[in-house]
């Protein structure tokens, strides 16, 4: 095994059992910078992927190709991770990760000598990330991926700038591995963006807001009604390092300050980034809570009889490019408003009567099942609602702008920038 393994030291924590939900992979063919895939209805014949992709040996997502590439091969029959996987052959890939996930990082690190076929499904960086954010928290530097963070955090916080040297292998075919290392490196196709179908308004009335938007409950973006913003002036990146030093945020299941968030951010390229996601960033921060008020047409705010015991109701969110939130409706019956201060992302909204294509919800709507990744609705169920007699709204929400979302409405959105925003319901 690579050297820097022998430095493992035992987890810190007691280890997460991770929950998983399960999906089909579609088929690909993998060759140069433009993977194919070979989708059912409402899929896309090819993809670019980011500059940013490596090729390089030492990427481990380069060890995998997708399964119809298998029967191009000169020997059709031979998939390495058939070979290589012993008696744990029979289960489906995702069953295979759910198994290894519940291994500490030592077990999985001494499985990945055992052959080329346990070499490249252990380092599967999902794993990885999970040991870290289970044993350090939010305290870690991130090192290019997660198997590389938990390796120097190991070896006593050395900093690893290039990731540990993957094997030269040839021959392991699986299609699960292969989307989750795609979705993590393709770029957002020109007719994922290209579609803005938002109604926009400027200068609205607040009894025209009302009566046009809010009642026939209608999503909208609205310009210029945050001009005055402290926020879209001072919000750079050294002002919010300074303002919020020493103060920790929600960052998915754990707590991180700015400046570790701010490095994790500017070297991810994962599949589902951590979003930074905080209800109480205006207590934590008193002029981060100064730096913006709310919009005139949003004043009327119900839940403040409540007092203390109202839910969360305000949030600062900040992601990389690729973060975002999959279809979800928001709770409690609420609408919400969206303000954009720095960078852009993509809106995709249903109204509630009609349930977005590979979205099923739960018969009293608790649960939801999805696809894992947004990338991956994009890439084989946003064509299918070009033949829907109810499309979808859609835009793309810039610095300055503020996007209205109804109750009820499906929503997903998607970072085209690394960016913050303020968003309260």
């Amino acid at each position: 095994m690579p050297g820097a393994f022998h430095s493992l030291l035992l987890p810190l924590q007691r280890k997460r059992k991770t929950k998983r939900r399960r999906r089909r992979r579609p088929s690909y063919s993998k060759g140069g910078t433009k993977p194919k895939n070979h989708l059912g209805a409402g899929g896309d014949p090819s993809f670019n992927l980011k500059a940013s992709a490596s090729t390089s040996p030492r990427d481990i997502g380069c060890l995998v190709q997708p399964l119809g590439n298998l029967l191009l091969s000169a020997s059709p029959g031979a998939n390495l991770r058939d070979a290589g996987l012993g008696a744990l052959r029979p289960l489906p890939d995702d069953l295979l990760l759910d198994v290894l996930g519940l291994l500490p990082a030592r077990a999985l690190a001494a499985l990945s000598v055992a052959s080329k076929a346990f070499y490249v499904v252990a380092a599967h960086d999902p794993l990885w990330r999970a040991l870290v954010l289970d044993e350090l928290g939010g305290a870690f530097d991130f090192a290019g991926s997660w198997r590389a963070t938990y390796i120097a955090a190991a070896c006593g916080g050395r900093p690893h700038l290039i990731p540990p040297r993957a094997l030269k292998i040839r021959g392991f075919y699986s299609d699960y591995l292969f989307q989750s290392w795609l979705c993590a490196n393709m770029e957002m196709r020109h007719e994922w963006l290209a579609r803005d179908t938002i109604e926009r308004r400027r200068g609205v009335s607040v009894e025209q807001f009302i009566a046009e938007v809010e009642e026939p409950n209608r999503p909208v973006l609205l310009e210029g009604c945050i001009d005055g913003w402290p926020a879209l002036q001072k919000w750079s990146r050294e002002y919010l390092l300074e303002v919020s030093a020493g103060k920790e945020f929600a960052v998915g299941p754990v707590s991180m300050t700015l400046d570790r968030y701010f490095r994790y951010a500017d070297n991810v390229q994962e599949e589902r980034p951590l979003y930074l996601f905080d209800a109480k960033f205006a207590e934590k921060v008193l002029e981060m809570g100064r730096d913006y008020e709310v919009p005139v047409y949003f004043r009327e705010d119900l839940f403040s009889v409540l007092g203390e015991e109202r839910p969360d109701y305000r949030w600062v969110i900040i992601g990389p490019v690729g973060s975002g939130s999959s279809f979800h409706v928001d709770p409690n019956s609420t609408s919400a408003w969206n303000a954009i201060i720095k960078g852009a992302k993509k809106w995709v909204m249903f109204p509630p009567e009609v349930v977005p294509p590979g979205v099923h919800p739960s018969a009293d709507g608790a649960e939801v099942t999805s696809p894992v990744s947004i990338m991956e609705w994009f890439m084989n169920f946003y064509g299918a609602c070009k033949t829907w007699e109810k499309r979808p709204i859609e835009c793309i929400c810039r610095a300055g702008e503020v996007v209205f979302v109804p109750n009820g409405w499906w929503h997903l959105v998607i970072n085209l920038e690394q960016e913050e925003y303020v968003e309260r319901s």
